[in-house]
């Protein structure tokens, strides 16, 4: 992990040495890296962005601790939090491609964007907006607004009306929602970022493989609630966050109930990290072996081979241009001929953990998603791919279900997982 973190830095500096008990990188030299990928990807990922969405001016507005999820990804990594109202504009040159980048704010937000507020001439902040407005006189006006989105309707609603009261009347009407411009934003990885997953999947799969082993779990005594915060303290001891609180589950034979782990229980987790702001987020199971046992039981793995298979069938449906619904209805119809009962509920990843981009179904809607569901597939974007499969145990006579989730990315014509994806259960054996 420390030699692919160093690698991407690809800076001169020298780094100081990392503590041996960490994984991740030392704050400082993560918010390098963070401040380099930024800057890279305001000049090869934004001008495309915005020539392809044919918006020639973003406007982003936010007031501290009430941040737009967009504008949260363009701060520099030293800055926690917008300060007092930051505005940030870019405004596209058509003539040359380029963007420029600029902030109505009375300092520069990191190196890339230069302050464009002249106090003396403009004291109040939407005057100097308006002003620059005037200058660059754009075409069109893009700000973040959308009603499928969370993640591109990060306006407020008292920025909308102080913005749209203080913009030349003659630009009102350019206005348009930014959602497609933000959407591509947040979805896009660049190679750099790509570089950057398959360690943090593999640490997120070598966390579960240590929380589900013998180290961690003793049959009889440990709780589901002992593991989920094993998992936490974890992810902390390794430098790392989580963007939600994991989840331990058991399936049993019988109707035995309660969250003590048992010999023969098939236990399942769901679990992410954070870093370099960007997150993963995986799912797998483990099976704890009853006494005399060295292996998982046979019924349990042909579940799992239809969920596996399952994957294989959802990653086929990949197309460049389809649409997550499209995606989920021909995976469902080709699961339901090969004898799965399939539910299906992947999405992207990437700046956030359920990011923006096509939704390719939701537990709770396998006719297709209104809205997100209807969003295109591009490439260079991440997924989860996330599942199950159920199917009769005849020897616990009752169904379980095979819930899998890995993480992968799609390269426009492929879909590859980033550090590969489980086969079979997690063996415990005490």
């Amino acid at each position: 992990m420390k030699n692919l973190l160093l690698a991407a830095l690809l800076c001169a500096s020298p780094l100081a040495a990392l503590p041996a008990h960490a994984d991740a990188l030392p704050l400082r030299d993560q918010a390098r890296l963070i401040d380099q990928l930024t800057a890279e990807r305001f000049d090869t990922v934004l001008p495309g962005l915005m020539q392809r969405n044919g918006i020639d001016m973003w406007i982003l507005v936010s007031r501290e601790y009430n941040e737009d999820p967009v504008l949260r990804t363009m701060l520099p990594a030293e800055w926690l939090s917008a300060r007092r109202r930051t505005i940030l504009v870019f405004a596209r040159d058509p003539a040359n491609g380029t963007v420029e980048k600029l902030a109505i704010a009375r300092y520069n937000v990191g190196s890339s964007i230069q302050a464009a507020w002249d106090m003396q001439r403009f004291p109040k902040q939407w005057d100097a907006l308006a002003e620059l407005v005037r200058s660059r006189k754009p075409g069109k006006i893009g700000l973040n607004t959308s009603a499928t989105f969370g993640h591109a309707d990060g306006l407020d609603h008292t920025d909308y009306k102080e913005l749209m009261a203080a913009l030349p009347a003659a630009y009102r009407n350019k206005v348009v929602s930014a959602e497609a411009l933000a959407v591509g934003w947040l979805e896009t990885r660049t190679p750099r970022e790509l570089a950057l997953y398959p360690q943090l999947v593999a640490d997120t799969h070598k966390i579960i493989a240590q929380g589900f082993s013998a180290q961690v779990i003793t049959p009889g005594t440990t709780t589901t609630e002992d593991v989920v915060w094993w998992f936490r303290e974890k992810i902390r001891a390794m430098g790392y966050e989580t963007w939600f609180h994991p989840t331990v589950t058991i399936q049993r034979a019988g109707a035995a109930t309660g969250n003590v782990i048992q010999p023969g229980d098939l236990l399942h987790v769901d679990i992410g990290i954070s870093s370099l702001r960007l997150n993963t987020d995986v799912q797998q199971h483990a099976y704890v072996a009853r006494p005399g046992e060295t292996a998982i039981p046979a019924g349990i793995l042909a579940v799992f081979g239809q969920a596996n298979r399952l994957q294989d069938i959802v990653l086929a449906q990949f197309q460049e241009g389809r649409s997550g619904n499209q995606v989920l209805a021909a995976a469902l119809a080709q699961a339901k001929t090969e004898g799965i009962k399939p539910t299906i509920y992947s999405h992207p990843i990437g700046y956030h953990g359920h990011a923006a981009g096509p939704a390719i179904g939701m537990w709770d809607m396998q006719g297709g998603v209104t809205g997100s569901g209807d969003a295109r597939l591009r490439a260079s974007t991440a997924y989860s791919i996330e599942l199950n499969a159920e199917a009769e145990l005849p020897e616990w006579q009752k169904p379980i279900r095979i819930m899998l989730e890995e993480d992968a990315w799609f390269d426009g014509k492929t879909v590859h997982y980033f550090d590969g994806r489980q086969r079979q259960p997690h063996l415990i054996v005490k």
